[in-house]
């Protein structure tokens, strides 16, 4: 069985110089930035190569860029890491993480079309919570959304 320490020194030993921050917000809850080309991979590492299990992902729109955390489980360890990414807030981008977990589907789809975040590569983005009729650059969680009617 991996431990904290051997699951988080592989991290740091895998992407290192790719990580921007690295903050340790209790002994159960780590959280590292990377830059959004990189996100894949440290995906790969933590899900393929270390087995953790994705719980969900969270978006966020902050003053200065879209956010996405995705959180990953490691029940065995008692640990959960997060990759944060920060995405341009004018063209919020990345590469969709579902051809290397399928349970990223549902919820890059509702970041699509609650935030405006296109997933390249995605298999399915349709609706899933909005009207196939909704407006399309209208992002309900944005900053600047101002509801009509």
């Amino acid at each position: 069985m991996m431990t904290r320490e051997s699951i988080l020194a592989r991290i740091r030993e895998t992407l290192g110089g790719r990580i921007l921050a690295w903050q340790e917000k209790s002994p159960r809850r780590v959280y590292l930035e990377v830059a959004p080309r990189d996100v894949p991979e440290a995906a790969r590492l933590v899900f393929g190569a270390l087995g953790a299990r994705f719980q969900i992902a969270s978006g966020v729109d902050t003053p200065t860029a879209i956010e996405i955390l995705y959180h990953w489980a490691f029940d065995a360890a008692g640990l959960v890491v997060t990759i944060r990414t920060r995405l341009d807030r004018r063209q919020p981008e990345i590469e969709s993480l579902a051809s290397i977990c399928k349970g990223t589907e549902w919820i890059e789809r509702e970041m699509w079309e609650l935030l405006g975040i296109r997933f390249r590569n995605h298999p399915d983005l349709r609706h899933l919570l909005l009207s196939d009729d909704w407006p399309e650059g209208q992002y309900p969680l944005r900053r600047d959304y101002v509801k009509r009617g």
